[in-house]
């Protein structure tokens, strides 16, 4: 059996020398299957796409990316992942990207403590998620960057960050935390929560911190994101005159951006989609 395979049963951390070899999953994640049938697939036709080793202080991890097959110094997006991983759908958003011009990048940020594409349901990933440390994450982002100037024709003077549900949450953290982030765009990302170790912080507790315009889009119908703090981060912004903005529809539920789900909501996925693009349009990053 091989370290993967092994690895994979046993749900453990990676070695060092694990870490170095591993891989991104092919297809969708385990835990959202089946899949809808009008889930969104988006080419490699001008695009250089696929899998890369990011280099990062433990060894390397696995990341997608996606650019167009002619051009340099092209804009960066981070692409954060939910919390399934960089499975097809956020490759396929990496993909959607590439075809507007940009270099999107979306890094494996949970591998260190588990393959959660393996596993079959949210309640065996959860205790995985709630192991990764934000300083962790916040490292690997920049280590992500550093590589997409160094080795991919990055333009890292016109970098943007977008993120869905954990990655919304991330998005609004890594934006506090690099100044060199032009804005970014959080999908449903929970504002506030109950504090660890390992995450301490949440968006509302940096609001004065966040320096880079951030576009929220969120669900009414969100029943693990109260419309309440919606507000709640509102007012933050407001006290600080913040240039950030959230948008809410009414009748959303959460992750209505994701089409490969049965919360997929067209109108506005399709809304959210073309505000991002006028979103970074404006701030620089385009």
């Amino acid at each position: 059996m091989s370290d993967r395979s092994l690895f994979s049963r046993l749900k453990l951390p990676l070695t060092r020398r694990q870490l170095v070899t591993a891989t991104l999953t092919s297809g969708f994640a385990l835990a959202v299957q089946p899949i809808l049938a009008k889930t969104i697939q988006t080419s490699t036709e001008g695009l250089i796409a696929g899998a890369v080793q990011i280099p990062v202080a433990s060894g390397t991890i696995p990341a997608y990316r996606a650019m167009p097959a002619k051009g340099s110094s092209f804009p960066i997006v981070l692409v954060i992942q939910e919390i399934f991983g960089v499975h097809e759908h956020l490759q396929d958003v990496c993909r959607r990207f590439a075809k507007l011009g940009y270099l999107a990048i979306a890094p494996e940020l949970f591998i260190r403590q588990g393959d959660v594409s393996k596993l079959s349901s949210v309640d065996q990933i959860r205790p995985i998620v709630a192991k990764v440390p934000d300083t962790q994450v916040l490292s690997d982002l920049d280590a992500t960057v550093t590589w997409a100037k160094q080795m991919s024709k990055g333009d890292t003077a016109r970098l943007g960050i977008t993120g869905f549900c954990w990655g919304g949450r991330i998005t609004w953290l890594y934006t506090a935390h690099n100044p060199q982030v032009k804005a970014g765009v959080a999908w449903y990302g929970r504002l506030v929560g109950d504090r660890t170790p390992l995450q301490p912080q949440y968006p509302l507790d940096l609001a004065s911190l966040i320096k880079a315009p951030v576009l929220g889009l969120y669900g009414g119908q969100d029943t693990g994101i109260p419309v309440s703090t919606v507000e709640q981060m509102q007012s933050a912004f407001k006290e600080v005159s913040a240039p950030s903005q959230i948008v809410v529809y009414p009748e959303a539920p959460h992750a209505f951006f994701a089409d490969y789900r049965p919360s997929y909501r067209q109108q506005p996925a399709d809304d959210g989609w073309k505000r991002l693009q006028a979103w970074f349009k404006q701030y620089g990053v385009a």
